[in-house]
């Protein structure tokens, strides 16, 4: 009986969810994809638990046992957050296969670089996307057409880097070989001063 009403509470949490998710895409603001998706899954937590702990129909369930399915539900909310909506709105995956699809279902191999460059950058605004992304994570302030960090972003941009160059794969698989190019992916990186701010 227990397992029953417990599935039925979290069908009605998914329902909530996606309703809320749906609701807010399409008449609400949104500034960052993955904030916007993780309001709505807390949300949906909240109001779900509200009827969980209210209505008689959940008695059966103890104080711990709520708290545990709230729980549960928070991290159902982040789990679709992060893999639906933002991973389709952030992936270079997708948009490979969605390129892909445009073009008839094939691309030379040699035009990758050509696509990317010329129309993934234009077509899913790369540059402002990301911009917005971290002014609205606090990581970065844009001031007189200057990009800086903030001290939260050189923190991150430290812990990205140490552990990009110690806890990545060593041996991964890139174009046909095995390489450890992407743990320091500025090893051959060109110097560039003319666009540093002064």
């Amino acid at each position: 009986m227990k397992i029953i009403r417990a599935l039925l509470a979290s069908i009605v949490f998914l329902f909530m969810l996606l309703t809320l998710y749906i609701i807010h895409i399409n008449f609400f603001q949104v500034d960052v994809v993955f904030y916007s998706a993780l309001l709505d899954g807390v949300l949906a937590t909240i109001l779900v638990s509200i009827i969980l702990f209210k209505t008689r129909y959940f008695e059966l369930f103890n104080y711990f046992e709520k708290i545990q399915m709230s729980i549960i539900w928070l991290m159902l909310g982040y789990a679709f957050a992060i893999s639906v909506p933002t991973v389709i709105d952030r992936s270079l995956s997708f948009y490979i296969l969605e390129k892909l699809q445009q073009r008839g279902g094939g691309i030379k191999i040699t035009s990758f670089e050509e696509v990317f460059t010329k129309e993934y950058v234009k077509e899913h605004r790369l540059v402002d996307v990301r911009l917005t992304e971290q002014q609205m994570s606090g990581t970065i302030v844009i001031q007189n057409g200057c990009v800086k960090l903030t001290k939260r972003g050189q923190f991150l941009a430290r812990f990205s880097r140490y552990f990009r160059q110690n806890f990545l794969p060593k041996q991964r698989l890139l174009a046909g070989e095995y390489t450890d190019d992407l743990t320091d992916p500025f090893r051959q990186s060109n110097s560039v001063s003319d666009y540093k701010c002064k």
